[in-house]
């Protein structure tokens, strides 16, 4: 079957895929890290609210212009920025798909440590102290297994996505109601445990004075990106399979609030277990700063604490393999979208999919080798890519504002019988706020780390948290792709476009 005739069989079957991009290890393994990191003396709930403001303006518009892109494209990223936008602006789809492929270099990682894990929680007994689980996470670390299971998620996510649209929508519809009840059993369990109430009232609980920290806003709007999958092009991918009676807002809707209900879900988990376990040991700061210091690349609080957390509670055993079994769904159900993304930008480009898949695959795997042998490396680009994704989104925004909001709209978002109409509150939303809030917030963020934040680093390309180190990767990237434009233009089009 062509690509451009392949279609998910139903409605379900979409939206199971679509929230197996958005629920991923973002909800489990960094929101509740990133929760406590923002979290004042009193609690995480304005961080929270932060976070679901940012549902509202910046991820649900990007969401519905997601969908409504991949269905009147039918193209990968790069040809529909390039149909919308026009053909001298297709390196910004360039650099949406770059920067969601160089998520996938590293994320692949991530997944290759959640099955190790599972397979550990399976087979040996639970770590019964921070040492015991620090030297099974350094003993993995100081070994050749990252490379290993980072090589099997990869060879894994590369075969689901090999058969097209069909494999990927069975799998996701297997992935994501197991991880579902996966959530829900963990949630259930550490619940009941006492004292965990302690943690989940820490978590909602609002300490009004941190929302003056811009940091709060930048990473409330980086997590609700990293959380819902918004501005990365993935939704925009699978809306290129997705039936024309379909409607996006509905869809749209459904995906945004279904994943941040899983990430509360999680982080409910998380804070309830740790407050349990620990809270008889240790004063509330010291709990807080376990969650907030977690380790290089944000792994102590997941792949150290966790663990031996679980070897404290009664049923620890089957929770913990519960727990890593469900992150290794999550991490999945994300890493075929990735794959998918760039290896039907590759076949529109004019490969066979076996062949865009392939090199998909084996590019990947190579890119991601330096963040399996060295954390610092993966924190790097965590932190580069993670903040692109606002500049992902903005360039998602300036496309429709190239073509016109409220003809896009009419012809696009509000055209199916049955479906919510977004109106133009979403024409504001989407030409207007989510424009200024990527410029505002990278401006200020830009300004405090030159001022205040890393005044003596942050010239620095080769410090791994610099504003340089973004700044050089991100132009690197940029210059590559308008030298590739009128390049990728004749590969995917023929020639112009609508030749």
């Amino acid at each position: 079957m062509a690509e451009q005739d392949q279609r998910f069989s139903s409605r379900l079957g979409l939206l199971l895929s679509v929230l197996g991009i958005a629920v991923g290890t973002g909800n489990i393994w960094r929101f509740p890290r990133i929760a406590a990191t923002n979290a004042g003396d009193e609690g995480a709930g304005a961080f929270l609210l932060a976070w679901f403001i940012f549902l509202l303006v910046w991820s649900v518009p990007l969401i519905i212009a997601e969908y409504a892109l991949g269905r009147k494209g039918r193209m990968g990223v790069v040809g529909t920025i390039a149909k919308i936008a026009g053909e001298k602006f297709t390196w910004m789809g360039g650099f949406i798909a770059f920067v969601a492929t160089a998520i996938m270099f590293y994320y692949s990682v991530v997944a290759g440590w959640c099955i190790y894990y599972f397979s550990q929680m399976v087979i040996n007994p639970l770590p019964i102290s921070v040492e015991t689980s620090t030297a099974v996470w350094e003993g993995f670390q100081g070994s050749s297994l990252p490379l290993v299971f980072h090589a099997l998620a990869m060879g894994v996510g590369a075969a689901i996505v090999l058969k097209g649209v069909k494999s990927i929508e069975r799998a996701n519809k297997i992935l994501i109601p197991s991880l579902f009840a996966i959530v829900l059993i963990s949630l259930v369990r550490a619940v009941t445990l006492d004292g965990a109430s302690d943690g989940i009232a820490f978590l909602f609980t609002p300490d009004w004075a941190t929302l003056s920290n811009p940091r709060t806003w930048l990473e409330a709007l980086t997590q609700n990106a990293w959380d819902t999958g918004a501005g990365w092009g993935l939704i925009l991918t699978y809306g290129a399979y997705m039936h024309a009676k379909h409607g996006v807002v509905k869809n749209a809707m459904i995906t945004g609030f279904g994943n941040n209900v899983v990430s509360l879900l999680a982080a409910i988990t998380i804070f309830g277990t740790v407050f349990a376990v620990l809270g008889s040991e240790m004063t509330r700061p010291e709990v807080l700063d376990i969650m907030r210091t977690s380790g290089p690349a944000a792994t102590g609080l997941t792949f150290i604490w966790m663990p031996q957390l679980f070897a404290k509670m009664a049923f620890g055993n089957p929770l913990a393999m519960l727990f890593f079994l469900g992150l290794a769904f999550a991490a999945f159900s994300s890493l075929i979208s990735m794959i998918e993304l760039t290896s039907r930008i590759l076949v529109d480009l004019g490969l066979t999919r076996r062949q865009a898949v392939l090199s998909v695959a084996t590019v990947s795997f190579t890119m991601g080798i330096p963040s399996a042998v060295n954390l610092t490396f993966f924190g790097n680009q965590d932190f580069v890519w993670g903040v692109a994704l606002m500049v992902s989104g903005a360039f998602i925004a300036f496309s429709i504002i190239r073509y016109g909001a409220s003809a896009f709209r009419k012809e696009a978002v509000d055209c199916v019988e049955g479906d919510w109409r977004a109106g133009r509150l979403w024409e504001f939303l989407i030409s207007k706020l989510v424009p200024v809030q990527a410029i505002v917030l990278l401006v200020w963020w830009f300004w405090l780390s030159i001022t205040e934040y890393a005044p003596d680093t942050w010239w620095n390309p080769l410090d791994p948290y610099s504003v340089m180190t973004v700044t050089v990767q991100w132009a690197i990237v940029i210059a590559a792709l308008l030298l590739a434009n009128r390049w990728m233009v004749r590969r995917t089009f023929g020639g112009r476009i609508g030749a």
